[in-house]
Formats: structure tokens, C-alpha cells, sequence
């Protein structure tokens, strides 16, 4: 059992005033491992403090002070790599391939931000003027639980970046993860107060952070619905705020398409991260001449992915990472069912062979009409729909015919063809025949899906304010 007291403030391990306790699980026993003592507001505010005692010294850094920084976290990460691999494994449920390239993934995005950094330009001539590229201030930081500490040092790693101070609002279900995160981040030797880690719930240092005016700016990875009230709040100080939210993503197979290869790869983007991630690609468009075909290899597919221990090395899903979330999942595959979609693979209850644990059976639906609640609402959870079209102008128009636009996929053996219908779907990023990420693009949705970008340039752009200085004659 983890028992953890602490949250981190003006940079120093603090005992929050906070005094409610959390229970913290293993989703794959559905077991308590642990508890975390959580923060309230008084210790939001208390953090918000410091970042902003801490804000004018740091704002006014060097670019090398900060790449050494950055040098710095990405070293004290990486040397508890294999510490947080444990943890994701444990605490998430993540399976043992994916939580490798989470905690690795947690390190390297202090590296991607410093390659940003490097070239990045702070003063810039624009017709008679010079604008300079200013930090926005004291940055609120919340995150979820799907990658809890790649999410926590991606952000921190834009504002430190930035010259800005961070507040920090971890999920409160992934404590133990965060606690290894702070540990390490402590030992890179930061000013006081530069970065501060709250755990807490939303409704209460959430809100908070959201609607506090020594806030300048918020980014927020989660739910739309989340994100809608977080924007409701720092609408009354004029915040600057970046939501990263839900997402539906189409998977555009079309006609040309060698289905051998874009039906698995379409099942692995809708699988990943054990289907909890936005991003997933759960709308599976099929021309309808083709049907009968992909669906045959879905099918197989789905049948063949291994869901089980984490700690098994086969193992591609793991358990669903709460009881609630579970019970999510099995709500929209009976919601499914009720709909008239017709049941190819998997559906509600445990997978075969286990009694415990919160893991959902990988389920596909066929005969799936885009208007239905399956095929519109984001489940989070390893549940795929196959929607026919009768042809490209079709198959575009059902792709965009959601409220979300964060990622599409497009599989094609035509590229040029691909790249032209990659560009009419109307999403933040679009793969073409890949599930690669790249760290130096811009991440973010159109519609429901959020506002704003993270990463790369554009990323580091949101931190700072572009302030013009006219009435001067040399750069």
C-alpha cells in the first residue's frame, strides 16, 4: 500500500491542507493499492502564489538557462524510467509494451521542446516594428489520467520553455505516477516555485486554477464537457486557454485501399492506448462494394487482439482504468445492441477467462448509421463501429458529420488521392497510411474538439504574448 501525504509547492514537499483521502487501484485486480491525501483550494492558491512570486525572475531568463533546464528534467525523468514504467503498469493498467513508450515518451518531450527552443525566435522585425515574444505569466496545467505523466511534463515542458511558472492539476487517480514525476522533477534543481504539483479534484483545485486572475493561462488535456466549464471560467478574467478534448476519429478506408493491410492497422488506431484515447480512430468507413470483405478481416482481427495482464507481453488491451469507466464501456455496447447495430466480435460483460479486473471484451459493430449514439459520442474504451459509403464525395461527408475534429486516418494505395482527401476532413491532424506521431507538429482539434495547439512551434506560441515596440530604428 502507497500512502501519499505530500503535494509540492514553492519547491518543497508540503502536507496539504486538504484532509480527504483518495482510494488508488489497480484496474487490473480491481484492488486498492494506495491512497492519496488530496488538495483544496487553499492549497491551489497557496501554489498559485508561488508561481506567481516566481514568475518575473524566470520570465526574464536566458534561452540557455532554459535549455539547461529542460537538459536537467529530461535527465531526472529518464533515470526513473524504469520506476515509472512500474507505476503506468500498476496504477493504469497500461500494457507492458505501451507503458514502456509512456514513461519513455515522458522524458523525450523535454528533448522535443528544447530542439523548439533552440531556433525559436523571440524578436522579430515586422515592417517598422520589432515584436517580442513575452511570457504570458503564471500557466495552469491540468491533466488526465489516460498518460498521466507524459501530459504533465509535455505542458511543463512548453512553459519552462516559454519562461513561464506552472501550476500543475494532475488526475487524482494517477498519484503514484505523479508522485515519481515530482520526485524526479525535484531533483533537476528548478528556482522555487517555477512549477508546482497539486493533486486534487477538478470540481474543487481545478476550478480554482481555472478561475483564479493571477492565472494567465490554462491548457487542458480531457473531456469536452470538462473543457466547456473550464472555458466558462476563464472567461471572466480573459484567459488565454488551450483544450485539448474528446475526440471520434474517422478512418477513411477507401476503394483502393489493400484491405489487408488498412483493416488490422484501423483496428490497432482504434485499440490504442486500450481504446482510451482521444485519438482513437473508432469510425471505421468502408466503401460498401467492400464491405463484406472488410469486415471479414475486422473481424479476425478484433477476435485475435489479446486482452488480459498488462504484464503480459502479448497482451494489446488492458483493463479499462476505473470501475466507472468500465461500466461506461459496457453501457454504450448494450446502447449499441439497443440501437440495431449488429454485434461482429466481442460485447458486454468480462472476456473469457477473467473474473476480476476491469476489462472490457473488444467489441465491433457493423450495420452502423453514422446518427447513431455509438457512432457520435466518444466511449473510451475498445469499441469500433464499421459505417459503409457509397463513394469518396460519401465518405467525406460522414467523416466530418461529427461534433469532433481532433484526428482522422486515411488509408489509400493512391497517395496523391489520400493527401486530397486528407485535406478535406476537417481535423487538427490527419495520418495517411502511418499511426506515427511527430513531436514538432501541432496537436489539437477543430470543433468540439478543443482550441488552440500543443507542441512543436505552435505550441510555444500559446504560452507567449507577441508585444510590438514601434519608434525604433534598429532591430
Amino acid at each position: 500500500m502507497q500512502n501519499i501525504e505530500t503535494i509540492y509547492i514553492g519547491g518543497a514537499f508540503v502536507t496539504p491542507h486538504g484532509e480527504e483521502r483518495f482510494n488508488l487501484f489497480n484496474p487490473a485486480k480491481g484492488e486498492v493499492i494506495g491512497q492519496v491525501r488530496l488538495a483544496d483550494e487553499q492549497d491551489a492558491n497557496q501554489a498559485i502564489a508561488a508561481a506567481k512570486h516566481a514568475f518575473p525572475a524566470f520570465a526574464r531568463t536566458s534561452r540557455a538557462e532554459r535549455l539547461g533546464w529542460l537538459s536537467r528534467m529530461h535527465t531526472a525523468i529518464e533515470a526513473r524510467e524504469d520506476e515509472l514504467n512500474e507505476a503506468i503498469i500498476e496504477e493504469y493498467g497500461a500494457p507492458v509494451s505501451r507503458a514502456r513508450w509512456m514513461a519513455k515518451h515522458a522524458a523525450s518531450v523535454f528533448l522535443d521542446m528544447s530542439l523548439v527552443l533552440e531556433n525559436y525566435d523571440f524578436n522579430r522585425r515586422v515592417g517598422s516594428a520589432k515584436v517580442v515574444m513575452q511570457p504570458a505569466g503564471v500557466v495552469g496545467l491540468i491533466t488526465p489520467w489516460n498518460s498521466n505523466a507524459g501530459f504533465i511534463c509535455g505542458k511543463l515542458a512548453t512553459a519552462i520553455a516559454a519562461g513561464c511558472t506552472a501550476v500543475i492539476k494532475p488526475s487524482e487517480m494517477s498519484a503514484i505516477q505523479t508522485r515519481i514525476v515530482t520526485e524526479a522533477l525535484h531533483e533537476a534543481g528548478l528556482p522555487p516555485g517555477v512549477f508546482n504539483i497539486v493533486t486534487g479534484r477538478g470540481e474543487t483545485v481545478g476550478a480554482t486554477i481555472s478561475a483564479h486572475p493571477d492565472v494567465a493561462k490554462i491548457s487542458f488535456t480531457g473531456s469536452t464537457a470538462v473543457g466547456k466549464s473550464i472555458l466558462r471560467a476563464g472567461a471572466e478574467t480573459l484567459k488565454r486557454i488551450t483544450l485539448e478534448l474528446g475526440g471520434k476519429s474517422p478512418v477513411l478506408v477507401l476503394d483502393d485501399a489493400d484491405l489487408a493491410i488498412a483493416i488490422p492497422m484501423a483496428i490497432q488506431a482504434g485499440f490504442m492506448n486500450s481504446g482510451q484515447a482521444c485519438i482513437a480512430g473508432t469510425r471505421i468507413l468502408v466503401p460498401a462494394s467492400r464491405m463484406a470483405e472488410a469486415e471479414a478481416i475486422a473481424k479476425a482481427a478484433v477476435e485475435a487482439t489479446v486482452v488480459g495482464d498488462p504484464r503480459h507481453f502479448g497482451t494489446d488491451i488492458g483493463p479499462m482504468v476505473s470501475q466507472k469507466q468500465w461500466d461506461r464501456v459496457q453501457r454504450y455496447i448494450n446502447l449499441g445492441i439497443e440501437e440495431g447495430a449488429r454485434l461482429v466480435a466481442g460485447g458486454p460483460g468480462l472476456p473469457d477467462g477473467l473474473a476480476a479486473g476491469w476489462f472490457v471484451r473488444p467489441t465491433l459493430f457493423a450495420d452502423v448509421r453514422n446518427d447513431m449514439r455509438i457512432a457520435r459520442e466518444e466511449i473510451f474504451g475498445p469499441v469500433l463501429c464499421l459505417i459503409s459509403y457509397e463513394d469518396e464525395e460519401d465518405s467525406i461527408a460522414i467523416a466530418n458529420d461529427t461534433p469532433y475534429g481532433l484526428q482522422g486516418y486515411v488509408m489509400s494505395t493512391d497517395i496523391e488521392r489520400a493527401n486530397r482527401v486528407a485535406g478535406r476532413i476537417d481535423a487538427g491532424r490527419v495520418l495517411i497510411n502511418t499511426l506515427a506521431h511527430e513531436p514538432k507538429a501541432p496537436f489539437g482539434g477543430f470543433k468540439q474538439s478543443g482550441l488552440g495547439r500543443e507542441y512543436g512551434t505552435f505550441g510555444l506560441d500559446a504560452y507567449l504574448e507577441p508585444k510590438s515596440l514601434l519608434g525604433l530604428h534598429a532591430a
